[in-house]
C-alpha cells in the first residue's frame, strides 16, 4: 500500500517556450498507472502529428518504475533529461510529454539536454507540486430536506464531492482525509439523528 507520494497538483498543465526558433511544449499529467501514461502520450502524439518530436518521461505512482523516450532526438538528450527533472523533484505518478517543432537551427547535444530539462521543469512548475496521502472514498444518502444544509457544511470539513445523484433521496459520493471523514461522519449521524450514515466505498489520494 502506498502511504504517501509527491505529485503535481493540477491533473493537467502545459507550458511552452522558443529556443533558437524551435518551439518546445511541455504537457504534464498526474497518472494512476502505466496504462493512463500511455494513453496520455498517445493523445499528445495525435494532437501534434506534425511535430518533429514528441518526447516523454514518466514515473509510476509511489515507485521507482520509470520510462522515457528520446523519440528520434540523439540518444540521452531528451527523454532522460526530462525524467531526471521528475526524479530531482521527487515526483511519481506523473507523466510529461514534450513536443518539439524544429526551427531549423541545431542546438547540439548540450543545448537539447538543457532545452528538454527546461521544458519539463516549466510544465511541472505550472502544475505545482504537493504531497499526496490516502483519502477515504465514501457516500451518504440523505433526504432532499437535508441536502442544502449538508452541502453547506462539506467545505467546513474539507470534504470533496465526487458525484451527486438525485433520486428518491440524494446520494452524495465524496472523498476526504481520514480524520476529516471521521468528523463529517459524526456530523451526519448527529444532524440526521442516525437516519443517514456514511458508507466507505474505497480509497483514493489527495494533497496534504
Amino acid at each position: 500500500m502506498i502511504k504517501a507520494y509527491k505529485a503535481v497538483v493540477k491533473e493537467y498543465a502545459d507550458a511552452s517556450f522558443i529556443e533558437k526558433k524551435s518551439e518546445f511544449i511541455a504537457y504534464v499529467k498526474r497518472i494512476e498507472d502505466e496504462s493512463e501514461a500511455k494513453t496520455f502520450i498517445e493523445s499528445i502524439r495525435a494532437k501534434h502529428k506534425d511535430a518533429t518530436h514528441n518526447v516523454f518521461a514518466y514515473i509510476l505512482k509511489g515507485s521507482e518504475i520509470a520510462r522515457c523516450s528520446d523519440d528520434g532526438e540523439p540518444s540521452g538528450t531528451a527523454g532522460m533529461p526530462s525524467l531526471e527533472v521528475l526524479r530531482r523533484e521527487g515526483l511519481s505518478g506523473v507523466c510529461v510529454v514534450i513536443t518539439r517543432y524544429f526551427g531549423g537551427i541545431l542546438l547540439g547535444a548540450g543545448g537539447l539536454v538543457r532545452a528538454y530539462g527546461k521544458a519539463a521543469k516549466m510544465g511541472i512548475d505550472e502544475a505545482g507540486i504537493a504531497e499526496f496521502v490516502p483519502y477515504v472514498r465514501f457516500e451518504v444518502a440523505v433526504p432532499y430536506s437535508d441536502y442544502d444544509k449538508i452541502q453547506k457544511e462539506m467545505p467546513k470539513y474539507f470534504i470533496n464531492c465526487d458525484e451527486t445523484d438525485f433520486q428518491a433521496d440524494v446520494k452524495i459520493k465524496m472523498n476526504a482525509k481520514n480524520e476529516n471523514y471521521e468528523k463529517f461522519k459524526d456530523f451526519i449521524l448527529e444532524y440526521t439523528s442516525g437516519k443517514s450514515k456514511c458508507i466507505i466505498t474505497g480509497e483514493t489520494y489527495g494533497p496534504v
